[in-house]
């Protein structure tokens, strides 16, 4: 991706861009991306272990430090983070060089949203999804809480990928997790290029009229606003972040889900991503960020990642796929069969 993204950057002369430079350069992000991950497992341990005996501080510290913080487990955290990082910029990169690589004669970007609206209605029999989900849930309440549930999705990429190298029970665990992750990532913006969409919301606007000024209409707004900017001055420090197809709101959402239905033991934890997969697909046709086929696009770039990643990492299926083991192992954290 990272070699990809470059090169495209080089045959049109246009320069790769810090996608979320507003929070400083990259070279400081990751240090503190690394060092955010150590301290957001070592403090709250040591406390706990210490039954919040301040004498005890020290001594439990240097004991997780020496249980926990394993040459393996320093060695995944960096890969890990350093992995996603890369990836996830050359994405944002690529997504934005978008509207320069596929273009008719006339130099206008291709699209193929007139196609695809026309199969949301045939395989709702001539009704649009959207309509369809603002008749059934309404426009009021329900906005707010599914603008809220699609706009967490930004703080959760990074936080899951850094709870999987730093929690993760096993540390073939988190491999899955960062392979899986890469390669979602890696294959939706293939899927863009193949398939280039706005999205319904873009494409017909008249349809979301009803909907009220959420926070979820407020980044539309900038978005599409971004993409018209960039598309005239393809030097003004931005990047334009509109595609539809497929749908990586679904596809890591789903991805994280399935990961986490193998590798992690608290049933909440299970229970709450799964319930998050259902109101992201939701919440990408309510606000019209979706076809239907980009979320289904976006299902099988899950499952295709998630069992990618699971073969990658040495992962085991068994119960005809019903539960996993790893078949690797560390000199400090063995395989257990059982987890």
């Amino acid at each position: 991706m990272a070699v990809l993204a470059v090169v495209t950057s080089l045959s049109l002369d246009l320069p790769l861009r810090d996608p979320d430079g507003f929070l400083g350069p990259a070279y400081l992000r990751l240090p503190i991306l690394v060092g955010g991950a150590f301290f957001a497992d070592l403090i709250p341990r040591t406390i706990w272990r210490s039954h919040f005996d301040p004498r005890q501080f020290k001594r439990q510290a240097r004991l997780i430090v020496r249980e926990h913080w394993t040459r393996e487990r320093i060695q995944l955290v960096l890969i890990g983070l350093l992995s996603f990082y890369a990836t996830y910029v050359s994405y944002r990169n690529l997504k934005n060089f978008l509207p320069f690589l596929r273009v008719k004669p006339n130099g206008d970007p291709i699209t193929y949203d007139n196609f695809m609206l026309r199969l949301d209605h045939r395989l709702l029999l001539g009704h649009d999804p959207a309509t369809v989900l603002h008749h059934l849930l309404g426009t009021g309440v329900s906005a707010y809480v599914l603008s809220w549930v699609y706009l967490i999705f930004l703080p959760m990429v990074p936080i899951a990928v850094i709870a999987w190298v730093v929690w993760s029970r096993n540390v073939s665990f988190g491999y899955w997790f960062v392979t899986a992750d890469c390669m979602a990532w890696s294959l939706g913006t293939l899927s863009y290029y193949l398939i280039p969409t706005l999205g319904p919301n873009f494409q017909a606007p008249y349809l979301y009229k009803d909907l009220p000024d959420t926070g979820v209409a407020s980044l539309q707004d900038s978005l599409i606003s971004g993409r018209h900017e960039l598309r005239f001055d393809p030097f003004i420090n931005a990047v334009q972040s509109v595609a539809g197809f497929a749908s990586l709101h679904v596809g890591i959402t789903l991805m994280m889900a399935l990961v986490a239905q193998y590798t992690v033991r608290n049933r909440l934890i299970k229970i709450v991503l799964w319930t998050d997969v259902v109101l992201v697909t939701i919440s990408t046709t309510y606000f019209g960020w979706h076809y239907i086929a980009d979320d289904i696009a976006g299902a099988f770039i899950a499952v295709f990642s998630f069992w990618i990643g699971a073969v990658a990492t040495g992962q085991r299926f068994d119960r005809r796929g019903r539960s996993s083991h790893p078949t690797t192992t560390t000199s400090r954290v063995p395989v257990d069969v059982e987890d």
